[in-house]
């Protein structure tokens, strides 16, 4: 098959790689000159990637263009109307995750009960809000440009901290105002569901994920994104029937093809879901692969086929840990110094299926050394497999125990929670099978 990768900074590099590996003739276009060096010497860049839509389009059925953001929806509507096989997302996808008072009403459209959650254009009109109504608030910027640390997840029951922010953002907001929500907290297991979307109906199986936000241990300190994750293709079938199969006719009538997750709150009184992801997950596509027993190619060309709902994973569970260097996660500010530059070395064979768990990022190969590229410092993804959570931990902190760089930073207890007592209380609630 032909692949064409388009993005901004290569998030999907270690993806290319695989196909490469498996045979597929795949090029790709980093938009970010900063990016340009990201994975040299192990994917093939283009310039232009409108400049090889000729290329793609010669292959015919096996010809697929992957887009990479939750920006550039329109442009897929269109390349898809034009017949090339599009996966990424669409339109109305780039709507449901950036314009987060839309992806709450299409929620509420589909019968999900959500949280109480309110518009603001004004720092001021928020701030007044929170005195009529004293509650505890979790505040959230509508946008794909703005970067996870600038929301924040209120503690004081009475709302004092979310309140202080907004007086504090409506003195010194730098610019125009930006959309935003304050959504009522809800305590209790967070936990997303996600799967491939063809266009038609959702592939299988379905995949949970319990992601670990924060930069520390023990969830303290910046909301990075994402640090790391575990995930299963395993027992998602009550809460995906609950909350994203809902969603499966506005989908398809919005021309949506590609992943899709949606993140929710689990307790006593229900599924509360909190927020979509329109694209490829980030690490999350890198640590799913890990129970891939099929190429990314197979599984691609069945969405673009539409010849089956079915893709074939290994059981039990994956972890995935982000390692990274400063000035993650505030990389590309100006101002802040490069990532660029250091070595990375690996203690012990790299063989087939070490490699397998390596997912670099922001790497390039140089004189045959492996080193960073800057300029985020989100370096490797590293996985490991198992048919229980720790086993899975064992095989992933095993790994990242022989990588070696300067400055090197990561989490130690991704999983942790989850064997600490999410997994039993979801279970007890009958959301995990």
């Amino acid at each position: 098959m032909r692949f064409l990768g388009v993005g901004d900074d290569n998030s999907l590099g270690d993806l290319y790689r695989q196909l490469q590996s498996a045979g597929h003739d795949v090029r790709v276009h980093v938009d970010n000159p900063d990016c340009h060096r990201t994975l040299d010497g192990f994917v093939t860049r283009v310039a232009d990637w409108r400049a090889h839509l000729d290329w793609l389009r010669a292959a015919g059925r096996d010809g697929v263009l992957l887009f990479e953001t939750a920006h550039d929806g329109p442009l897929q509507d269109r390349l898809r109307r034009d017949g090339f096989n599009v996966i990424g997302g669409s339109s109305f996808g780039d709507r449901l995750e950036n314009d987060r008072a839309f992806g709450q009403h299409w929620m509420r459209a589909a019968g999900l009960q959500t949280a109480e959650t309110r518009e603001f254009r004004s720092f001021a009109a928020a701030a007044e809000f929170i005195e009529r109504r004293r509650r505890r608030y979790v505040f959230k910027l509508s946008g794909g440009t703005f970067s996870s640390s600038q929301n924040y997840v209120g503690v004081m029951d009475d709302g004092t901290d979310v309140h202080a922010l907004m007086r504090r953002y409506d003195r010194h907001w730098p610019g125009e105002v930006p959309t935003f929500i304050l959504m009522d907290h809800v305590s209790g297991v967070e936990v997303g569901v996600g799967a491939y979307f063809n266009g038609e109906d959702f592939m299988e199986p379905v995949c949970l994920d319990w992601e670990h936000k924060r930069f520390f241990d023990g969830d303290l300190g910046e909301l990075t994104g994402e640090m790391g994750t575990l995930v299963t293709y395993r027992g998602a079938g009550a809460l995906f029937d609950a909350t994203l199969r809902r969603l499966g006719v506005p989908l398809r009538d919005g021309g949506y093809v590609g992943y899709i997750n949606i993140n929710t709150i689990v307790n006593d009184a229900g599924v509360w879901p909190l927020e979509f992801t329109c694209r490829f997950g980030y690490p999350g596509f890198a640590i799913l692969s890990a129970l891939h027993r099929e190429d990314w190619g197979q599984l691609f060309g069945r969405m673009i086929r539409r010849d089956s709902l079915a893709f074939a994973t290994a059981p039990g569970y994956a972890v995935g840990v982000v390692l990274t260097v400063p000035p993650f996660p505030y990389g590309g500010h100006a101002g802040l110094p490069s990532a660029a530059g250091l070595p990375i070395v690996i203690r012990g064979e790299i063989d087939e299926a070490t490699r397998r768990h390596l997912h670099f990022d922001e790497v390039a190969e140089v004189a045959g050394a492996l080193q960073t590229t800057g300029p985020l410092g989100y370096v490797i993804v590293a996985t490991g497999a198992g048919a229980t959570v720790p086993d899975a931990r064992a095989a992933c902190y095993g790994l990242v125990d022989r990588i070696a760089m300067p400055n090197l930073r990561f989490r130690r207890d991704i999983g942790q929670r989850f064997v600490g007592g999410e997994g039993a209380r979801l279970r007890r609630l009958g959301w995990l099978e």
